[in-house]
């Protein structure tokens, strides 16, 4: 047995034995007709490249109130004009995507009072879609401005004892393929232990996906209460115990999950969060609601379409003098002699670092 079909047979393992210890979820729900194709290979003439861009200050403000002037987009270190921009008003498109493996029980109890906090957070114009994934990615909700929907297509599921693959890897990249025919500011919200039952090579493809695709992905941790095999604070199970296999196989195949959840989204430009506890959770969904209501939005023509990859380098210049002072917080609401973060340290810009060049067609 190779390296990696060890590691495959390993999560399978860890996925068995979750299986016997927790509940998952029925595979009742349809693939959207507008998904059915998304197992054969796209070819995307790209036209445009979108970039979605978070801005925070020296402190962790988000900093609202730029202009399209404010920014410079640079394509392999050569400066390109912004064609279009969309300012943190405009609606975004929020792709919740569930494991739904024994883990996914998370989201019930104390768990999916926080997933509301996410809802809750979230601009009135953005749209939000279900997708769940196990051996494959499956659509539960398409895209809608109805919260109250979004939140009752998760409610309404029901668990199931079960077992099964989780294709982590294979199902984003489907995903991806999904948004790519989406416009505007697109988020692919991960909820997931991270443990991947796909085969090696789809890991490394996912990788390029996720650092070319325009989508920032932000992943949540399933797995921490079930290694430590604390209670459940909050929740149904709150007098149980789980499971939890301290043997080396097992840290190391969690120590994997944790490694490719911190690498996906570092590659599309976004953050992971290992919550260890029902607060936690609710800290990290508020936190990604305001991630997602504080984005920007540009675009430019791709300069040579040699179907290469090619590196993305956002700078901020000229800032918005609105846009300092609230970035300044209280400091500038007080008539404060302390200098701006954004005018002293600068700011974070969160944003995807490449994009794949479209090709001659032939």
């Amino acid at each position: 047995m190779d390296a990696g079909n060890a590691l495959r047979a390993g999560a399978r393992r860890i996925v068995a034995g979750l299986a016997l210890a927790l509940l998952a979820w029925p595979l009742f729900v349809a693939v959207p007709a507008s998904a059915q194709q998304s197992d054969q290979a796209i070819r995307v003439s790209v036209d445009r490249v979108s970039a979605s861009i978070t801005v925070t200050d020296a402190r962790g403000n988000f900093v609202e109130g730029l202009r399209r002037e404010d920014f410079h987009v640079f394509d392999d270190a050569v400066e390109q004009p912004i064609t279009d921009f969309a300012a943190i008003e405009e609606p975004a498109q929020v792709l919740l995507m569930v494991e739904a493996g024994p883990a996914v029980y998370f989201l019930e109890g104390s768990h999916l009072q926080a997933a509301r906090a996410l809802l809750d957070g979230l601009s009135p114009g953005d749209r939000v879609a279900v997708v769940k994934y196990d051996e494959g990615a499956e659509g539960v909700l398409d895209f809608t401005a109805d919260k109250g929907e979004a939140e009752a297509a998760l409610t309404m599921v029901r668990f199931n004892l079960g077992f099964g693959m989780l294709n982590l890897s294979s199902s984003v990249s489907t995903v991806l393929d999904w948004l790519a025919k989406i416009q505007g500011k697109k988020t692919m919200v991960l909820l997931s232990t991270g443990v991947d039952t796909s085969p090696t090579e789809a890991a490394r493809v996912l990788l390029d996906r996720a650092a070319t695709a325009d989508v920032r992905i932000l992943a949540v941790s399933l797995s921490a209460e079930i290694r430590s095999g604390a209670e459940v604070s909050g929740s149904k199970f709150d007098k149980k115990k789980v499971a939890a296999d301290k043997s080396a196989a097992t840290a190391q195949e969690f120590a994997k999950a944790d490694h490719l959840l911190t690498a996906v989204t570092e590659a599309a430009g976004g953050r992971v969060y290992f919550p260890k506890n029902a607060q936690d959770f609710s800290d990290a969904y508020t936190e990604i609601a305001q991630l997602v209501r504080h984005e920007y939005s540009l675009a430019f023509a791709p300069p040579r379409a040699d179907g290469k990859v090619h590196s993305i380098e956002v700078r901020i210049g000229g800032v918005a003098t609105s846009a300092i002072a609230k970035a300044a917080g209280s400091e500038a609401a007080s008539g404060s002699s302390e200098p701006s973060p954004a005018e002293t340290k600068g700011y974070r810009v969160d944003y995807r670092r490449a994009y794949l060049a479209p090709g001659d067609v032939h």
